[in-house]
């Protein structure tokens, strides 16, 4: 009982430490993702030319964004007028982002041996949110022209996604025209069980 009061005191402080402004919603937890292909921040998918002379890496993380309102509460029962902001367990909601990353190299002389990542390159990144059914809920394309050779991207999704309601899949794929294409796929579980215990908690409901 008491390893669970702790576990709750500790999601409570987490979700206090990220509640917004008096009456605004914001988005928490911005510094977690889900990243594939899985493994340290520098793992990436690899795909070689035909001729083995050139290299285009890739790597996508989702950002889920949690999104939330807060409300007004009374103090402590010595101090009612002591009133504080809170986030509202009612409105959570997850507001996803895309990130891709990319390198591309090119090999001199001799192929897969000595590389380069120089100049400038057209990137274009995709990814498609489907929900437990297959149907798209969210998608975002982006032409990237004059990028270097090493860089990131992160796209806003564009749309709220409810709590709750199962397991989605994420599409993506980086390309650089001439080079090739690198595509690959992410679970993310959409539950909200998490936050709303830590919110709930802070709230003087756990």
């Amino acid at each position: 009982m008491k390893r669970t009061r702790t576990a709750a005191l500790a999601l409570a402080t987490a979700a206090a430490a990220l509640a917004p402004a008096l009456g605004q919603a914001a988005t928490a937890a911005e510094g977690t993702y889900l990243q594939d292909p899985a493994g340290g921040e520098k793992a990436m998918k690899s795909q070689w030319t035909k001729d083995e002379m050139h290299k285009v890496d890739g790597q996508f993380r989702l950002y889920p964004g949690v999104r939330y309102k807060t409300v007004t509460r009374p103090g402590p029962s010595g101090a009612p007028d002591y009133k504080r902001q809170v986030a509202d367990p009612k409105s959570l909601a997850w507001q996803p982002s895309f990130d891709f990353g990319w390198a591309v190299s090119d090999s001199t002389l001799v192929k897969k041996a000595v590389t380069t990542k120089d100049g400038r390159h057209p990137i274009v990144v995709h990814a498609v949110l489907r929900s437990p059914d297959h149907a798209k809920a969210a998608e975002v394309h982006q032409e990237l022209a004059d990028q270097p050779a090493t860089g990131r991207a992160r796209v806003p999704g564009g749309k709220r996604i409810a709590c709750d309601t199962g397991e989605y899949t994420v599409e993506w794929s980086v390309t650089r025209s001439g080079y090739g294409t690198l595509t690959g796929t992410l679970k993310w579980n959409s539950s909200c069980e998490q936050y709303r215990t830590a919110f709930s908690t802070e709230n003087g409901k756990v």
